[in-house]
């Protein structure tokens, strides 16, 4: 679906690149995730894929097609949701939809539909300016799908969001991955990655130190333990164990087998963890 190739690029104002030399590829029906802190090159690499920055250097192809030889049409296949809404505030959140769905000519989603699904259909005849932020996320989400595009690129789309609506849209998320669609996700937001990505790359300054699943990274950079709290002698306790050879230690089944446990936990790696480790750096 998606493949880039060396990829570098540089803003008229600043001596150093933006982006260096990056390279990975996106498979079809797959969420992957660019991860890093603000100014790591995210938003670029997402504008440069969707023909908004041009004079690039290096190879994006979308679909098997190069970038700058996007026409009109190929939008249609492309939904992109800014971090920041791209929203007219004294129209309504229908008379927004309108106006979008009228630059497409292909199927689209019911607006009722939509507006109920994230809990705004009661107020589609507000002024969008009377939204709070989170309102103003969920419209400029579904405002980025209402033409049912095979390729989503989403720019921290939680941000503002309750832990409620959070949690739907997310949902949401994996619901159109599951359906066919291909997901670009760019976020500094960890837990949302591992919720979400098939596949996750780690930016900083512009490079792409690491990219694979989450899953593998956490089994590669977590310690192979186990921690337990017990209750013993009405103390709470706390003890770990190697997993090498769990089944067999004494020590580990006398204590399971004889005092009240509250708490089991393998000691994953965070992907916060695992990337101050790569990178050195924290995440802002």
């Amino acid at each position: 679906m998606i493949r880039v190739e060396n990829l570098l690029y540089s803003y008229a104002n600043q001596g150093v690149p933006a982006l260096k030399n990056i390279s990975f590829k996106v498979n079809d029906q797959e969420i992957f995730g660019f991860l890093g802190p603000s100014g790591a090159g995210k938003s670029t690499t997402q504008k440069v894929m969707t023909g908004i920055l041009k004079n690039y250097q290096g190879s994006v192809t979308l679909k098997g097609r190069e970038v700058n030889n996007f026409n009109k049409q190929f939008y249609e296949n492309i939904g992109v949701a800014f971090e920041f809404p791209n929203l007219y505030l004294k129209f309504t959140a229908l008379e927004n939809l309108a106006l979008f769905a009228s630059f497409y000519t292909c199927e689209k989603y019911d607006f009722q539909e939509l507006l109920s699904r994230v809990g705004l259909w009661e107020d589609r005849n507000l002024p969008v300016e009377a939204f709070s932020k989170g309102m103003r996320m969920r419209l400029n989400f579904i405002r980025a799908i209402l033409h049912k595009p095979k390729l989503l690129f989403l720019d921290e789309p939680t941000s503002g969001l309750d832990p409620s609506n959070s949690r739907m849209l997310k949902d949401f998320i994996l619901e159109l991955r599951d359906n066919g669609t291909t997901i670009f996700l760019t976020t500094h937001n960890m837990t949302d990655a591992d919720e979400l990505c098939d596949r996750v790359a780690f930016m900083i300054d512009g490079q792409l130190p690491v990219i694979d699943s989450p899953e593998k990274l956490k089994l590669q950079h977590g310690r192979k333990t186990l921690k337990i709290r017990y209750k013993a002698d009405m103390q709470l306790e706390t003890k770990e164990f190697s997993l090498h050879g769990l089944g067999s230690n004494n020590e580990f089944l006398q204590l399971i087998n004889h005092n009240e446990i509250e708490t089991i936990h393998t000691q994953e790696a965070t992907l916060e963890d695992i990337f101050l480790a790569v990178t050195g750096k924290q995440l802002s």
